[in-house]
């Protein structure tokens, strides 16, 4: 297998067992009494990641590493300690504070946490102010541990079935201010919007409103917590809100369409392939060369099996590769359609670091759950089909070509493992899933689908 499937290559049962040998050699020591707690690893960040999580994750490892009944106290507010005693009767700690995934950011450079959970990318800024740490978007560093789907909530009763971005962005600048103007009853659009330091909110603000040349509007209420902002929406008939895909609870998700594209549901198979117009990926971050073991081990029991579980248990979408029918439609391509009929689709597609033929480092990670997948499917032997996409080109033909060669550029490290595939297509600027008038769009409808017989 080649380093370049995964970031990290050594498996999840080896680190398991070097983390068991850290033990002894941890710079941390031992506290001398069995009844004082010691501190194992600090996350901070995230409040979607933090307030759930980030804290079952942390019991997971825990009981890997031999504690039976890993426990969770809240400590503050948006704060969780994850402690329990291991054989020895040593009482191990792992804190998550949840106040945002712009906090995080701080704490890695305040070194007050070696962990940054984030609900989105690093920002430039915030990369170049970490630059002593190092290359924090290196595929050592930003780890994609979860997908989740940013919701459009509405109150249970709203007749309001579906919008666009635009619709959406026009509500929240508070451009449209009453529900009879979408086909509602008539009343008073009330907001209501995670806060500034909230990763969700940069979601909403970076997917929604600056893609529109939009703002907030002043009079939204804003939250921390996202359980919080979710009852409130269900109980008020006039709301609307953005939240995370767990967090949906008791309210109503809207289906939403982008310029170009057909109005989707919040499903986790759209979410799972990243087709869902607010798709986000959900991220730890560390230093490359995090000398605290748990950290390193952390993230890595995330993106192990069981750690997926853990993600999927938890409401949010894992990256375990599944199989899935999709609906032959008169607007696909026939290739395309002759496809859907007789093939399957997988839960996985692959997509590309900006301006470059590579992989991006969630890509690294499915490459080899693609590979597992195929193993324990038997569907090893040329039962695979490639389907890139790419983003408009003035030539037609040069935009079926660039597509054509991502998949090829997939195929590549599928042959690496000894995989060849049935077939591969290029259909271009067909089929998008984003607008194509923003670079994030173009860099999402530059894709490959993976497909099996």
């Amino acid at each position: 297998m080649s380093s370049r499937f995964t970031p990290e290559s050594r498996p999840w049962s080896q680190t398991a067992a070097l983390l068991a040998l850290a033990f002894c050699c941890y710079v941390m020591p031992w506290p001398a009494s069995a009844g004082e707690a010691n501190l194992l690893l600090r996350i901070q960040g995230s409040n979607t990641i933090g307030a759930h999580l980030a804290p079952a994750l942390a019991a997971g490892l825990l009981r890997q590493q031999g504690v039976a009944h890993p426990e969770q106290q809240i400590s503050g507010p948006n704060e969780v300690s994850v402690s329990g005693r291991d054989a020895q009767g040593r009482l191990l700690q792992i804190t998550v504070a949840a106040h945002g995934s712009g906090t995080g950011f701080v704490a890695l450079a305040e070194g007050s946490a070696e962990l940054a959970a984030s609900s989105r990318p690093i920002k430039g800024s915030e990369q170049a102010s970490l630059a002593s740490l190092g290359d924090l978007r290196s595929a050592s560093a930003e780890q994609v541990i979860a997908l989740d789907g940013l919701a459009i909530i509405v109150h249970p009763d709203n007749p309001v079935q579906q919008l666009d971005i635009a619709q959406v962005a026009a509500l929240f600048a508070g451009e449209i201010d009453n529900w009879q103007a979408l086909g509602g009853p008539a009343g008073a659009v009330r907001l209501y919007a995670r806060d500034d330091n909230s990763g969700t909110f940069d979601t909403f603000k970076e997917l929604v409103l600056s893609s529109q040349g939009k703002q907030l509007a002043g009079a939204a209420q804003r939250f921390e917590s996202s359980d919080e902002l979710s009852e409130r929406v269900s109980q008020d008939p006039q709301a609307i809100g953005f939240i995370g895909l767990p967090y949906i609870r008791q309210a109503k998700a809207l289906h939403i369409a982008d310029q170009g594209s057909q109005a989707m549901p919040a499903s986790r198979e759209l979410i799972s392939t990243e087709d869902y117009p607010l798709s986000r990926r959900l991220f730890f971050y560390l230093k490359p060369d995090e000398s605290n073991p748990w950290a390193r081990a952390l993230v890595e029991f995330a993106q192990s099996a069981e750690g997926q579980a853990i993600v999927t248990a938890n409401g949010f979408i894992g990256q375990q590769v599944q199989a899935m029918r999709v609906a032959v439609d008169a607007s696909q391509p026939r290739v395309y359609q002759r496809l859907a009929a007789q093939a399957q689709r997988l839960s996985v597609n692959f997509r590309f670091r900006e301006g470059s033929a590579e992989l991006d480092n969630k890509a690294l990670h499915d490459l080899q759950r693609l590979l597992d997948y195929l193993k324990a499917n038997d569907k090893q032997h040329r039962q695979l089909v490639l389907v890139g996409f790419g983003d408009p080109k003035s030539d037609p033909a040069r935009a079926a070509l660039l597509s054509k060669l991502r998949a090829m550029a997939v195929r590549r490290e599928l042959a690496r493992a000894g995989i060849l595939p049935r077939d591969i297509l290029g259909l271009g600027e067909q089929l998008p899933v984003a607008s194509n008038q923003e670079d994030d769009g173009r860099l999402k409808n530059r894709r490959v689908e993976v497909w099996v017989y």
